[in-house]
């Protein structure tokens, strides 16, 4: 499976600007070509440029899966038409706007922040059509900071413990593995831009690193 090492303008937390699914990979629009191709190449998805409520962090603005996109309410218009050219968006009212630091989703389930209220978990469940339940990781209720999910696997916080690993087992219904990127930083979902087909690493990860994220993303080595 394709793996790569990149940086978004000098940072190695390529999480946190990428959102990705099985087909789509949603990127700022001051993405450069290379990182675009690379993320193409190695991910195998079409790419979408767009800002989320004029922020250009979308990997921490935005939860998604194959089904559907979930943003905080705000959305620009603009915005919205960009997005929802390619893909369902469902708008989700609550404090919590960083939709993609705040909830960890595949396109079985999905884990959400313990202070979502229960109307926004229900619009985060109706928007990604999945399963969702509050939870947490190594104690962090920002599960999509402090993990990452494909169909084939999570990757989660070194300290998450075994009873958080076999709740987002259950949920996710995907092996948990435990493990760091960028050279020991533990919230991987910062760090690491996955789907089924291949991974994108902040370049400082080290190769015992990438060779956790593989297995437990179940990447072929």
């Amino acid at each position: 499976m394709p793996v790569g090492r990149a940086l978004f303008a000098g940072s190695p937390y390529l999480g946190v600007y990428l959102r990705v699914a099985e087909s789509l990979t949603l990127l700022p629009p001051n993405t450069p070509a290379a990182l675009e191709r690379e993320v193409q190449r190695v991910l195998g998805t079409d790419t979408v440029r767009l800002t989320v409520q004029d922020n250009e962090v979308v990997g921490a603005m935005v939860a998604l899966n194959s089904r559907g996109a979930v943003v905080a309410a705000g959305l620009d218009p603009t915005e919205e038409e960009v997005l929802a050219r390619r893909i369902h968006v469902t708008a989700v009212t609550s404090r919590l706007n960083a939709l993609g630091n705040n909830v960890l989703a595949n396109d079985r389930g999905a884990l959400v922040h313990p202070e979502f209220s229960d109307a926004a978990i229900a619009r985060i469940a109706e928007g990604l059509r999945v399963p969702a339940r509050r939870g947490t990781v190594a104690g962090l209720g920002t599960v999509g900071m402090a993990a990452l999910a494909t169909n084939l696997g999570v990757v989660v916080h070194p300290r998450a413990t075994d009873s958080e690993a076999a709740a987002i087992e259950e949920l996710l219904q995907v092996p948990v593995h435990r493990s760091t990127a960028n050279f020991g930083v533990p919230i991987v979902g910062a760090c690491v831009a996955a789907n089924a087909r291949g991974m994108l690493v902040g370049r400082p990860t080290t190769p015992v690193e990438i060779v956790h994220l593989q297995e437990g993303l179940s990447l072929a080595i």
